[in-house]
């Protein structure tokens, strides 16, 4: 019984998905993450306190 009712919300997971995908204008969640990751690339660059010279 537990295969049934797992698989049942799987398939009906999935319609749901693509029913949403198609009609609404959903953000590609990759292109958000790229953008955000490359934000905080330039932010850290900017902002980083210089290095000091090792005392050898």
């Amino acid at each position: 019984m537990g295969i049934i009712r797992s698989g049942f919300s799987f398939i009906v997971g999935t319609v749901f998905g693509v029913y949403v995908a198609q009609n609404y204008d959903v953000p590609n969640i990759r292109k958000l993450g790229d953008t955000g990751m490359a934000k905080l690339k330039h932010y850290e660059q900017t902002y980083r306190k210089p290095k000091k010279p090792r005392d050898d």
